[in-house]
């Protein structure tokens, strides 16, 4: 009694095999290559870079370590949480009576400022174990000071605080803020941040999206040319802007007043949104997050935006900007893209003030990583 099997490889970037055995076995079985996971894929943990006296937080201290401290709550409620920080006993000390420390680890290190998400490991998941994807971080295109952050996964690593395969690719620039990636060979960017010059300038748009298929193991680079927020450091990262969602969604930020600066800008995204098509070439569902009412520090208009969320077991953490309508508006948004999961709010105006918001100072860690 003989065994028919055929064994299918499907494109050069799927990374998808399938073996097909007849009616008496009735079984197939995928296996794939490494792939960088959607953001909801189950997590160990979330690591938080903490704020301190020698970063640009220390003129408002009190006040961001507050919204920090509601973050570190919440996802403690849910899973482990990496707190990266020069002074851990002081850290332990303001967070211990408030957050569930059974799910905290601490690790020491320097550290310029607070933003895991462009600093932080990106990891990708293979059969042995995750793979710690280490890029350069230059401050957002040399802008600010990084010599510190720079070094963080490398030493989180070293001190034997994540697991994985370690993998240097300090020959790229690259911010975990500036790419979104449904799980399934897409990832979804900005033009703006990644042909920026002070990133990657030796390399054009066609070799950038070469080296992200290459190490990501993609089948396709969907490249946003329009949209941006004022008060922005980053050149428009796609986590302010446009966010994939699970079930081929895209919740994106829209702005309805002609008035606004933003106007012209987000329609054009937004259009662009529309002629996007996923792998099965069908549209993407869009969901329209309300654009943050103005908000103004140092005479300076800040980025607020809702699409700053961040996944995590269980609950999407969103940020709120103390404007009850917007932020009830973005609730339910959220709501229909991920309807089951708890969507719970953290007023980011502290976070704001220096540009960034509850996504920017996080950076999740896929299950098998955080120890």
């Amino acid at each position: 009694m003989g065994i028919n099997f055929n064994i299918a490889y499907e494109g050069l970037s799927g990374k998808d095999y399938q073996l097909t055995f007849d009616q008496l076995f009735n079984k197939s079985i995928e296996m794939r290559e490494a792939f960088l996971p959607a953001e909801w894929y189950q997590q160990s943990g979330v690591q938080l870079t903490w704020p301190h006296a020698n970063t640009d937080w220390a003129y408002i201290l009190d006040e961001v370590e507050r919204c920090f401290i509601e973050i570190a709550k919440e996802i403690a409620k849910r899973e482990l949480l990496l707190i990266v920080t020069p002074n851990p006993d002081e850290v332990n000390q303001k967070i211990a009576n408030i957050v569930n420390m059974e799910n905290v680890r601490f690790f020491k290190c320097d550290t310029n400022d607070t933003w895991a998400r462009d600093h932080g490991a990106i990891t990708m998941i293979q059969e042995e174990k995750p793979l710690l994807l280490d890029f350069t971080f230059n401050g957002w295109g040399l802008k600010f000071a990084s010599n510190y952050d720079n070094l963080i996964t490398r030493n989180l690593f070293i001190g034997n605080a994540i697991n994985g395969a370690y993998a240097n690719c300090l020959n790229f620039v690259l911010e975990g803020g500036s790419i979104e990636s449904d799980g399934k060979g897409t990832i979804l960017t900005t033009s703006e941040c990644l042909l920026s010059p002070n990133r990657n300038g030796q390399m054009n748009k066609v070799d950038i999206e070469q080296y992200l298929k290459s190490i990501f193991h993609l089948q396709q680079v969907l490249w946003l040319d329009h949209g941006y927020l004022a008060g922005d450091d980053t050149d428009s990262h796609i986590d302010t802007l446009a966010r994939i969602c699970p079930n081929d969604t895209i919740a994106f930020v829209e702005c309805n007043d002609k008035e606004d600066e933003h106007y012209e800008s987000l329609l054009a995204m937004k259009n662009q949104l529309a002629e996007f098509r996923t792998l099965d070439d069908r549209p993407y569902r869009l969901l329209a997050l309300p654009m943050a009412d103005k908000i103004i520090f140092d005479d300076e208009r800040l980025p607020a935006t809702y699409a700053n969320f961040l996944i995590i077991n269980g609950a999407v953490l969103y940020p709120t900007y103390q404007q009850p309508e917007n932020d009830e508006k973005a609730a339910e948004v959220l709501k229909q893209a991920f309807p089951n999961y708890e969507i719970v709010g953290i007023d980011c105006c502290a976070l704001i003030k220096q540009h960034g918001s509850l996504h920017c100072v996080t950076m999740q860690f896929p299950k098998g990583v955080i120890k």
